[in-house]
């Protein structure tokens, strides 16, 4: 048994000021108080959040997801663990359906080990017009054929997949996705608000980066915006990094969607956590120059440098109230993923966790009742 004492513990309820009992690899107890002479870890009045919840992640550590090589992946879940994400997606960008194929029967062992959670496809089904740092050359309309020959070599660890609804086929290939179970997530896309809501009508239930990848919201063509943070049924990415976003706008955007429809990811790439310099994304060559990566033809931002417990501390400093940053990095991209057993600090629930300072700076992880 581990207890944890003199904390400050963000649960779904609220931060109660306590303590947390840890039955091997199960949260047993979160009690308010201590009682005089308990035993435990005393830690000082730090935070504990949830372990957060990586939906969309490319790389991180030198190290990246999009080439399929295991190796790598293992080098990018274990630097992102470090800074409080113990769960993860492995997302792969768009290029040839045979590169997609092997990266993803190369993963499904890693879902098995419990290494990522699942895998995301951002792409190839993407909007020419909005394709960012997608690789055009392979961008292309949903084909079914293909689609479900991706998702049988997975056996169930794709997760999620990201389509411009108004691609040829896209409505179709929605439904197939809600079908099987796979999140369908609307993302680099030009759709007008109709087309988008279209896309939600057939089974989309997330967003990709709102606001990055997407036609600009007008208040005559409103878009994709204002269509994914109006449905009630969507639950929307942000990239907290005052680059990809305003601090303004992550504020305005995650109180229209509240805590239980916004999710915080990192959608890093391979530079996260490494000096600036070249990369590379997807085979695009790409530059990063204090801190944000673009491509080094173009200019697009490539991705980002972020890490989840960053996103956390900017969203927290935007004026997002902890207990909700907490939902958006945890909770709520838990529960879009179905996985029940984890996201939030609660008696029953896998002890997956991050011990925080005042400045919301990483202390110690621990995943699965292990201090990592």
């Amino acid at each position: 048994m581990t207890r944890l004492t003199n904390a400050r513990i963000v649960t779904p309820d609220g931060v109660v000021t306590g303590h947390l009992e840890i039955d091997q690899t199960v949260i047993s107890a979160v009690t308010s108080g201590d009682a005089p002479g308990s035993v435990g870890e005393d830690l000082a009045g730090a935070w504990v959040l949830p372990g957060f919840v990586d939906v969309h992640c490319h790389g991180g550590g030198g190290a990246t997801y999009t080439t399929g090589d295991v190796e790598q992946a293992r080098r990018v879940a274990a630097f992102h663990l470090k800074h409080g994400t113990t769960t993860t997606l492995a997302s792969l960008v768009t290029a040839p359906a045979e590169v997609l194929y092997e990266a993803t029967v190369a993963f499904a062992p890693l879902v098995a080990e419990e290494v990522i959670a699942g895998i995301h496809y951002e792409g190839p089904y993407l909007s020419q017009v909005r394709c960012g740092a997608q690789n055009p050359a392979y961008l292309r309309d949903p084909d079914l054929t293909e689609l479900t020959r991706l998702l049988e070599a997975g056996a169930g660890t794709v997760s999620m997949v990201t389509i411009a609804p108004e691609r040829n086929g896209a409505l179709e290939a929605i439904a197939l996705l809600a079908q099987r179970g796979v999140v369908a997530a609307i993302g680099h896309t030009d759709a007008t608000y109709e087309q988008t809501l279209a896309g939600v009508a057939a089974g989309a239930r997330a967003a990709t980066h709102v606001f990055n990848g997407m036609r600009p919201p007008h208040h005559r063509e409103p878009g994709p915006v204002f269509a994914v943070l109006g449905a009630s049924s969507v639950v929307c990415e942000f990239i907290a990094d005052g680059v990809h976003l305003h601090d303004g706008t992550l504020l305005f955007a995650t109180r229209v969607t509240g805590p239980d429809r916004a999710m915080l990811i990192t959608d890093a790439m391979a530079a996260a956590g490494m000096a600036d310099g070249s990369y590379e994304l997807g085979g695009q060559p790409v530059t990063v120059t204090d801190g944000v990566a673009r491509l080094t033809e173009g200019g697009a931002i490539a991705g980002s440098t972020l890490t989840m417990d960053a996103a956390v501390r900017r969203a927290v400093r935007a004026g997002v109230p902890i207990e909700d940053a907490a939902r958006m990095a945890a909770t709520t991209p838990a529960r879009l993923l179905g996985l029940t057993d984890r996201g939030a600090l609660r008696p029953g629930l896998r002890a997956d966790l991050v011990v925080l300072d005042d400045a919301l700076q990483v202390r110690r992880v621990m995943r699965a009742g292990t201090w990592v």
